[in-house]
């Protein structure tokens, strides 16, 4: 079961039937996320593969992960926020566990993100579990 923060944008997208009002409240995510740090948009929290700039860092704090993000585009800045309520909080040792796509997949991203953007999504998680299977 993904954490609760998720469940509740789960429960958020089972509500509204129509894409653009899904794609409308991703974008709310993003805008209600606190911005990175200017001196945290580096080139080693920068993640290749997206269309978009990205920056995650990572943090491990008593064990468990956690992870702050921003971006150029508010669709990815909301994709960011959807990402943080999937993996934010677990055990590090759990990261890896998450089947992402399978998750994502209940919010029906797939059939309405561009190719490029997909990737960009895959590129995100990989970093994640890249930095939580190192920790």
């Amino acid at each position: 079961m993904a954490q609760p923060a998720f469940e509740e944008i789960v429960e958020d997208f089972e509500f509204l039937e129509d894409w653009e009002d899904r794609y409308r409240h991703v974008i709310e995510l993003g805008k209600a996320m606190e911005p990175l740090d200017d001196a945290l948009k580096v080139p080693v929290n920068k993640v290749d593969g997206c269309a978009s700039q990205v920056w995650l860092y990572s943090t491990i704090e008593d064990g468990q992960y956690r992870f702050d993000g921003d971006s150029d585009a508010m669709i990815v800045r909301g994709l960011i926020a959807v990402l943080r309520a999937l993996f934010n909080d677990l055990p590090v040792s759990q990261v890896g566990n998450v089947d992402a796509q399978a998750e994502l997949a209940r919010l029906g991203l797939q059939d309405h993100l561009s190719a490029q953007r997909s990737n960009g999504v895959r590129a995100m998680i990989g970093r994640i579990r890249e930095v939580a299977a190192t920790a």
